[in-house]
């Protein structure tokens, strides 16, 4: 019988620890004299109680170390018990959601999607907003743990090829994750840090580049503002580009250029792609913007830099409605964001790299077919690329479109129109935000989505964000069988 009891352990620590980080937004509010404080000395001391308790009533089951289940376990629990403690401050405070806006805004924060359901941020308490702040924080640098150690060894979507040393990434990491976790959690402040220096150099006040550098860094998007960063000015805009680009690459690189070598990150086949990408797409978006304004302005180029890096690392913030710049911009802000950014990083939806890997298959294929006799291998960065990670990657796509169609229809069912339930299960299950349409697009919000389809999409962004496989892997019945 499976033991849950390390599982609970963990989660109980980390529940408790949660509780702990609700001081900032206490010390926040009483800076601030809202009386909003007392709100999270309340949902502190709830969630403080509650995980200390798990972890003592599952501590006598803790052993040397998680089976390969437990860990399946533990990396989807943690991802569905987190967002219901995190969602205590939006149930208690000034905001007074039902429990699904405040399940939604919580899961939105730790997944890193930047759905919101409140409007007139800009009047929510300080804490609260410090409070959605740090929740994407904390997702940000959960997922990169998450997929520099435990993806690679759930071979979940072809990660596994990040633990062959023959790609020079993960193979020495495992037998030491906690050193490259710990590695990795100081990276991330420091970028967060000096994000926050920049944004403040470039006009923003010392609490909004707090706040927006952790959503930043974490390339979750959730702003201090309806307008997003329509609200601040040119640099603060370039700083939020740069920032956003850095987090959508691989974290273990940033590792190994503290340990002497920067070959690896200029060499990563990956990083090359995911920056043509960006490239093209903002040079196209510009040409576009140009031609409709009659006219090559700054503005427009900026305007096609900001939006396009946002929506392709994840981020989800927006300077502009761009539901008004036509069809082909709205077409391809939906392409771009079922890119993402790359492996290990904070960005989401499918990765560069599985698509790297599937077009290095399709051309194997073709190569066979025009010369028969002829054996040919797919590689990645010049090495064979294995038969299961393939096979590995080609399950993760074909998951994720099926969960993108269920999704979409499953919106469908609740009332939504065709560009809300596509846009949205695409924006939920690729962890992007914003979705297209009046309603749920960049001038807008899910405040008016109902209450059915907000669970359905909380669900997609929990999936989503655990890589689809994982989940699915919980759900199969031989998996509670052995």
């Amino acid at each position: 019988m499976l033991d849950l009891r390390p599982v609970g352990y963990v989660i109980g620590l980390l529940v408790a620890s949660l509780g702990f980080t609700m001081l900032g937004p206490l010390a926040a509010d009483l800076a601030a004299g809202n009386g909003h404080w007392f709100v999270f000395l309340e949902s502190a001391i709830i969630t403080v109680l509650t995980g200390g308790l798990m972890a003592m009533a599952c501590a006598n089951g803790v052993s040397q170390g998680l089976s390969l289940r437990q860990t399946f376990l533990l990396t989807c629990f943690v991802w569905l018990t987190l967002p219901v403690f995190g969602a205590l401050p939006f149930v208690l405070g000034a905001t007074d959601a039902s429990f699904t806006d405040a399940f939604f805004e919580a899961m939105s924060g730790l997944t890193t999607t930047g759905a919101t359901v409140f409007d007139s941020l800009g009047a929510l308490p300080e804490g609260l907003k410090l409070w959605r702040g740090i929740l994407q924080w904390l997702g940000g640098v959960g997922i990169i743990v998450v997929a520099m150690v435990f993806l690679p060894e759930l071979r979940v979507g072809g990660m596994q090829i990040f633990r062959s040393e023959g790609f020079d990434t993960s193979g020495k990491i495992l037998p030491r994750a906690g050193e490259i976790a710990k590695r990795i959690s100081y990276i991330y402040a420091a970028l967060t840090l000096t994000c926050m220096l920049a944004y403040t150099m470039t006009g923003m006040n010392g609490f909004d580049a707090i706040v927006h550098a952790m959503t930043t860094v974490s390339t979750g998007g959730m702003a201090n503002y309806d307008a997003s960063f329509a609200a601040f000015g040119a640099g603060v805009h370039y700083v939020a580009v740069v920032f956003m680009i850095l987090a959508a690459l691989p974290f273990v690189r940033f590792v190994q250029i503290l340990a002497g070598t920067a070959q690896p990150l200029l060499q990563d086949k990956q990083i090359h792609a995911f920056l043509l990408i960006v490239a093209v797409c903002v040079a196209l978006m510009t040409m576009w913007l140009w031609g409709r304004g009659g006219t090559m302005s700054e503005v427009s180029f900026r305007a096609a830099l900001f939006n396009v890096t946002s929506i392709t690392t994840g981020t989800g913030y927006a300077s502009a409605d761009y539901m008004g710049w036509g069809t082909f911009p709205v077409t391809l802000f939906f392409l771009i964001g079922l890119i993402g950014g790359c492996a290990g990083s904070t960005s989401c939806s499918v990765k560069v790299f599985r698509y790297q890997l599937v077009f290095a298959a399709i051309k194997s294929q073709i190569r066979q077919i025009h010369s028969p006799h002829g054996i040919f291998t797919p590689r990645y960065a010049g090495r064979p690329i294995s038969e299961d990670v393939l096979n590995s990657v080609i399950a993760f796509l074909v998951a994720f479109i099926l969960s993108l169609g269920v999704t979409a229809v499953l919106l469908g069912m609740t009332g939504l129109d065709f560009i809300t339930s596509v846009s949205g299960a695409a924006a939920a299950l690729a962890n992007i935000g914003p979705g297209l349409g009046i309603e749920i697009g960049p001038a807008g919000n899910y405040a008016d989505i109902n209450t059915t389809a907000k669970w359905i999409l909380a669900i997609a962004m929990f999936v989503g964000r655990l890589e689809i496989m994982v989940v699915l892997t919980i759900l199969s019945i031989k998996f509670w069988r052995n």
